[in-house]
């Protein structure tokens, strides 16, 4: 994909099943509310397939799941989230003449994602069978500034006679979820989303339709503008509505198709079939340029905000940026959703929230727009309820314990070793709630809504967990390695527990003369905020003397490696090719664990056990998932390993624009896109959020003439400028703050100028 000012482009773009499929991905709309897949508005021949999909985040029905076994607290339901009415659908007529990129002669094709207007488009020069030469324009837009609105503007100009032009715009009810054989969960096509209503209200289509198990009920609208209108039909018929339009044009003249689409479901909205009718009279005060001029405002406001260049490395430019734009089009910008593992560019994972927001995802904002981290730390309040339920439901009489994967706040995993023994999942939020708090001081929101969950969350590790000789031990856990299994005292779930605890006793001490509201609402007393503190301190962490690394586990050294030499690259992801259990029996990873751990805190070892780790954990992991090559770029960076950093972060690059695991035509890798951010911030920036205050420390790989980047800290804007041989900081807004470069102090009053120094491993 090509890349010029902000626009990403493909020329004459491979139209065979596979690369259609990874386009209608890499060219979706979405806005955190709603998502639509950029499948052919026209549609593909007989015998492909597509995944013609349009969500809303968080919708969602309850389908049952089977447990293997009829054992005590297994899951047998889950939520899914729903493919809903299918809008974009607009058919083509020259004369009698039906368009089709597989019909006549497409002399050119161009497909493009305008990140600096926040639209999609498409471009053909097309020759019809009998001689028709026109060209066409389609640009796509989910608003940023109506949440429920998007909108397809459809331009055709005739360039050789003239024509009848006719639209056949539908308005489809009718629609399924998709079936995918690569989800282990599913095993057939269901109907979750049933037609209840349709109707003609003037030249609005409304179809209403609820779920089959959760109550829910979503109606979408539609309208069609024809500027230059002559005749107008409309034919309805099994939940379908067809809209056709057709005026006579000229050679050399342009007519114009624009189509709006409204989205409201039961969840915000309530009564939906309404507010369908309130949205779309809203939309339609603008003209379609005044909904470009607003969204273009919006995403001007937001580059602005989270501003990343690179000098010297167009590939890399390229990476981040898309990236940028996909965590703004897949963030829930309400406290009704999250971000789905796929965003809403697809149904694979269908549409769960995993803790890959709070470790990948949420970095990006809480530096950026840390309002967007807010509101999914909201979200996360507002499912409380649901992780207490859980809690109970593995046999803790107190506390939360968050699942592994959901919709609504319930358990969605049905394998239970890889899914709800992740107890790290609590530490993972309980982090992201600090970092939301070190990097804005909003000790307000803590004390509204932030420390309940951390003192909830906190309490499972003191049920959890034992005192064994004088040390705190936590047994039968899952890490993030999903190739390690119910294990004692995996590092990365203690060390979590360890700052997590911390910091439930720091907070009680910050918030209980406050009127924090928690207190008094959960019965939070001394004497169990003394258990936090002891716990903290006793919490045992694994290390071995003779390799000086931390253990993942307490069982991790004492098995055998499996040879990865010996696996044919066919074979990889190992999950897909070898029984779990003898997974589990191996040193082996699928990613970063112990890693990720020296990653997120740092100060918990010394710098050569951090690199001793590395260099082992390495040899061992396969990067079987998508989240696994950023965090390696992180810590190589950190250890000053900046040329292996660099090929790290390349290969997390390559994951979505390159399809690099074959998994983006069912949807983008999300957390991935978070973690390329974070592997130029957190990686190469050496961006940490502590308790001291900001701390940066500046790494550049050799490739790279420059770079820079714009972060928010304690309501201070500031642009990080990483040059050969100094990093120069200015102060673009806001109070002047201390900050550490190296773990030197200083302060920023307008612009800092620092020599970098060379770590001694650089260039290794």
């Amino acid at each position: 994909m090509r890349s010029q000012n902000g626009i990403f482009q493909l020329h004459n773009p491979p139209l065979d099943n596979y690369n259609l499929l990874l386009q209608e991905t890499l060219f979706h709309n979405a806005n955190g509310y709603i998502g639509v897949r950029s499948a052919f508005e026209e549609g593909y021949p007989e015998g492909y397939q597509t995944l013609r999909g349009q969500y809303i985040n968080g919708f969602y029905d309850i389908t049952e799941m089977e447990p293997p076994e009829r054992l005590f607290g297994l899951i047998d339901e889950k939520q899914v989230m729903l493919n809903v009415r299918d809008t974009q659908s607009i058919k083509l007529f020259v004369d009698d003449e039906e368009f089709s990129m597989f019909t006549g002669t497409v002399m050119s094709h161009r497909r493009w994602v305008d990140t600096n207007r926040g639209v999609t488009g498409r471009h053909v020069h097309w020759l019809s069978p009998l001689g028709k030469e026109v060209e066409i324009t389609i640009i796509r837009m989910a608003s940023f500034t109506q949440l429920s609105l998007f909108t397809i503007e459809y331009q055709v100009k005739l360039l050789n006679q003239p024509a009848v032009i006719m639209f056949q715009s539908s308005h489809n009810g009718m629609v399924l979820n998709h079936y995918d054989p690569l989800e282990p969960s599913r095993s057939e096509q269901v109907l979750y989303l049933n037609p209840a209503e349709s109707e003609l209200m003037g030249d609005a289509s409304y179809i209403t339709s609820v779920t089959t198990e959760s109550g829910l009920s979503v109606c979408t609208a539609v309208v069609n503008f024809l500027e230059g209108e002559e005749q107008r039909q409309i034919f309805t018929g099994n939940n379908n509505i067809t809209d056709q339009i057709s005026r006579t044009a000229e050679i050399q003249q342009t007519v114009r198709l624009i189509k709006y689409a409204v989205f409201c479901d039961s969840i915000r909205f309530g009564i939906c079939r309404e507010a369908a009718a309130m949205e779309m009279d809203k939309a339609r005060l603008l003209t379609i340029e005044e909904l470009y001029r607003r969204q273009a405002d919006y995403m001007n406001d937001y580059w602005d905000k989270c501003l990343v260049e690179i000098e010297g490395d167009d590939d890399s430019s390229v990476a981040v940026r898309y990236s940028m734009f996909q965590l703004l089009q897949a963030v829930g910008k309400d406290p009704y959703c999250n971000v789905p593992a796929k965003g809403l560019s697809g149904e694979r994972y269908e549409g769960h929230y995993f803790w890959d927001t709070e470790m990948y995802i949420q970095p990006f904002f809480t530096v950026t727009e840390p309002a967007y981290t807010r509101t999914l730390i909201e979200f996360r309040y507002r499912t409380l309820p649901c992780a207490i339920e859980n809690a109970r439901l593995l046999g803790h009489k107190t506390g939360a314990l968050y699942p592994w994967r959901t919709i609504m706040g319930r358990e969605c995993s049905g394998y239970f070793p890889a899914g709800a023994a992740q107890y790290h999942i609590n530490g993972d939020i309980a982090y992201s709630i600090i970092a939301y708090y070190l990097a804005t001081g909003d000790l307000d929101f803590l004390r509204c809504k932030g420390a309940e969950i951390i003192w909830q969350t906190a309490r499972i590790w003191i049920d959890a967990g034992h005192f064994y000789k004088g040390q705190f031990h936590i047994n039968t856990v899952t890490g993030p390695d999903e190739y390690s299994c119910l294990v004692n005292n995996n590092y990365y779930t203690n060390l979590l527990a360890k700052y997590h605890l911390e910091w439930a006793a720091k907070l009680y001490e910050l918030l209980k003369e406050t009127d924090c509201p928690a207190i008094g609402r959960i019965g939070l007393h001394e004497e169990e905020v003394v258990r936090f503190r002891e716990a903290s301190r006793a919490v045992f962490l694994p290390y071995d003397e003779e390799l000086g690394i931390n253990p993942q586990d307490d069982s991790f050294l004492s098995k055998p490696r499996m040879d990865l030499s010996c696996i044919h690259k066919d074979d990889y992801p190992l999950m897909l090719h070898y029984h779990p259990v003898h997974l589990y029996r191996h040193q082996i990873c699928k990613q970063p664990d112990t890693i990720l751990a020296h990653f997120i805190l740092e100060d918990a070892q010394s710098e050569q056990v951090m690199l001793n780790s590395y260099q082992y954990y390495e040899k061992i992991t396969t990067h079987d998932s998508s989240l696994s090559s950023s965090i390696f770029s992180i810590m190589a960076a950190r250890l000053g390993l900046c040329e292996k950093a660099l090929g790290y972060f390349e290969l997390s690059a390559q994951v979505d624009l390159k399809d690099r695991f074959r998994t983006t035509i069912q949807g983008i890798n999300a957390a991935n896109l978070g973690g390329i951010y974070m592997a130029v911030v957190y990686g190469f920036g050496g961006l940490r959020l502590k308790e001291s205050g900001l701390h940066l420390r500046p790494r550049l790989p050799k490739k790279w003439q420059s770079y820079r980047f714009k972060i928010c800290y304690r309501n201070t804007r500031i642009i990080v400028a990483v040059e050969k041989d100094q990093t120069v900081l200015t102060r673009e807004s806001g109070p002047a703050v201390n900050l550490y470069i190296e773990d030197v102090e200083y302060r920023l009053e307008d612009v800092l100028v620092v020599s970098r120094a060379r770590p001694k491993h650089e260039g290794r």
